[in-house]
């Protein structure tokens, strides 16, 4: 760690970073135009293959692997779609590489475009990133000048169009087939799988979905080589066949309860508390932590005792927590009470669902009237157990739904419940002391003024 150089945000604070001198200045395009003279694309699969890259957008996911799904022998188009939707509480990397360094998303987007065959990429921006957009669409333009982009590129046979896509800010297009219904112009209802996008996505044609992030490693691992890549974070376990690693450097973003929240950038597998001490300056305010999401909501919650658990591909499962997840570590200091913690997520999740699938929607609506009611001094510790419930039996993971967004609206709520079980109980005891026993069932909360 003490010898890491970043990578990823090594232009940040250069003087117009975002522009096509600058980042050619710093190499930039030299390893696209070395690939289309001298490399193949199944070479470049090859190479990102043997880096183990695995997707930042949350799945972690082998990207080289991912590639190899599409029909070896498809007369086309082939799409890639490029997810920067970011719509993850607590995730900021994307927006940042797209501001501050977007002529290595794009060169990570054409080496990547060029290895699929695809012919056309989308960038699906979510809308509330209006200076994303500025930057992203005149860094575009500035590649068409170039010649890095359109018939051609470069003098070579390989041609290719990328067009930005404005979100409507929907949480569920995070979901790669949700992007791609939304970018058909419909509503982003995820597709049941089989077919998967490499064979039926976009338009019915051959699809790539990859993240922002991912493919801004793609442009890293190409120019740097795959020992580069792999002298960095955590080699696979070898006594876990199902390891394949956690590689390479990875963006953390740091928010909530720290003196110096940002986006940073280090190895794979730092630990949360080296996260939160050595770039976040240490809880604000002298207090102390209570707990840290370790990767976005989804992802569930750490206990300040499961802080030197590492954020690597494995590391927080190994805790009870979903994953990794996009490596948005957000801290909850002593002050925060983890009722509302439970309740803002519920909330969250709730009015994200997208209403497809039935445990889902009905899932997430009765999780948050529940906390509702226990936050309005009527719940009972029952309401913890079918809580509890609801968190266990919604998901991908207990086959109930077509995507994972129910799982990620489960993870808080096992996690809470059963990290905090005693403070839940006491707030549900001081809150409730007459009926906080009762077990048959209790009527709704009144709505008042349409709440």
């Amino acid at each position: 760690m003490s010898d890491f150089q970043p990578v990823l945000l090594a232009g940040i604070g250069i003087t117009d970073s975002f522009t096509r001198a600058s980042y050619e200045e710093r190499g930039g395009y030299a390893a696209l135009r070395q690939t289309l003279t001298e490399k193949k694309p199944t070479d470049v699969i090859d190479i990102i293959k043997a880096s183990g890259l695995r997707g930042r957008g949350g799945a972690g996911f082998p990207t080289g692997l991912k590639w190899t799904f599409l029909p070896k022998d498809h007369p086309g188009p082939i799409y890639l779609c490029i997810n920067a939707d970011e719509s993850e509480p607590g995730t900021f990397n994307n927006r940042i590489l797209m501001e501050e360094d977007p002529h290595q998303v794009l060169e990570g987007t054409i080496l990547s475009a060029y290895a699929t065959r695809a012919t056309t990429a989308y960038i699906y921006l979510r809308y509330e990133y209006p200076a994303s957009w500025d930057r992203m669409q005149s860094a575009i333009d500035e590649c068409y000048a170039a010649g890095y982009l359109g018939n051609k590129i470069l003098g070579s046979s390989f041609s290719l169009n990328i067009y930005l896509h404005r979100g409507a800010a929907a949480y569920i297009c995070g979901e790669e087939t949700g992007l791609i219904e939304s970018l058909e112009g419909k509503r982003a209802w995820p597709r049941i799988k089989p077919p998967f996008p490499a064979v039926e996505g976009l338009f019915h044609k051959p699809t790539v979905v990859n993240n922002i992030e991912t493919v801004a490693c793609v442009a890293q691992i190409v120019r740097r080589g795959v020992d580069w890549f792999r002298s960095i974070g955590v080699p696979s376990d070898p006594a876990n066949p199902r390891d394949p690693g956690s590689y390479g450097p990875k963006l953390y973003c740091l928010s909530g309860h720290v003196n110096r929240p940002g986006c940073y950038e280090a190895p794979l597998g730092i630990t949360v508390r080296e996260l939160i001490d050595r770039f976040g300056g240490g809880v604000w305010k002298n207090r102390k932590a209570k707990a840290a999401i370790p990767g976005g909501i989804s992802m569930g919650i750490l206990t300040e005792a499961e802080f030197d658990t590492p954020l690597d591909f494995s590391g927080p499962g190994k805790v009870g927590c979903l994953g990794l997840g996009t490596a948005a570590v957000v801290v909850l200091d002593e002050t925060v009470s983890m009722i509302d913690f439970l309740y803002n997520s519920c909330r969250f999740f709730a009015h994200e669902s997208c209403g497809q699938c039935t445990p889902c929607r009905e899932g997430t609506s009765w999780s948050l009237r529940m906390i509702e009611r226990i936050r309005a001094g009527k719940g009972r510790i029952k309401d913890l157990d079918l809580l509890l419930e609801i968190g266990t039996t919604i998901g991908m993971m207990p086959g109930t739904t077509i995507c994972g967004l129910a799982d990620g609206a489960g993870w808080p709520i096992k996690n809470t419940i059963k990290k905090f079980r005693d403070e839940c109980e006491d707030y549900v005891k001081r809150t409730n002391p007459t009926g906080w026993m009762v077990n048959e069932p209790v009527p709704a909360l009144a709505i008042v003024n349409g709440h």
